[in-house]
């Protein structure tokens, strides 16, 4: 089974949210404990391809 890939939102400490990829169960977990977001395989493909076609940005 592939373990999740996961990457801090904040790599200077440890106790920053972060964003997990867990093609396991299918899903995109961001944020921390208390305070997640979960997006589904489609909806997180759907972001990545607004981020890459430019229609979202840096703020």
């Amino acid at each position: 089974m592939e373990q999740p890939t996961r990457v801090s939102l904040c790599p200077a400490c440890g106790a920053c949210p972060e964003v997990v990829v867990d093609v396991a169960k299918d899903e995109v977990r961001i944020g921390e404990e208390g305070n997640l977001v979960r997006l589904t395989k489609e909806a997180w493909n759907t972001l990545v391809e607004k981020i890459n076609a430019g229609e979202l940005k840096a703020i």
